[in-house]
């Protein structure tokens, strides 16, 4: 696809690419000045990494990690070792 930069600098971004996208009207984007191309994102908002991890809970609480991948994936069987000796797991 192609499209035109204007002498206002304004380019239209082709009708498929918005709507794959979801852009709509309005939409703020970032261009990356150091990108070796022409390169837009949309901003994240300000403080919406707050809310990231609000009310996370542990699934596990006191347990290991290993404790928690053996109820997860339940008992494993280990091949023989040969000569080796076997490494204990409580």
């Amino acid at each position: 696809m192609k499209a035109t930069l204007t002498s206002k600098g304004q380019v239209t971004i082709p009708q498929a690419i918005r709507t794959r996208l979801g852009l709509r009207t309005g939409d703020v984007l970032e261009f990356d000045e150091d990108a070796p191309y022409l390169k837009a994102t949309r901003p994240i908002p300000d403080g919406a990494w707050e809310d990231v991890g609000q009310g996370w809970k542990d699934p596990f609480p006191g347990r290991s990690a290993d404790q928690a991948l053996d109820e997860l994936r339940g008992p494993v069987a280990l091949p023989p070792t040969r000569g080796r000796r076997r490494a204990h797991r409580p």
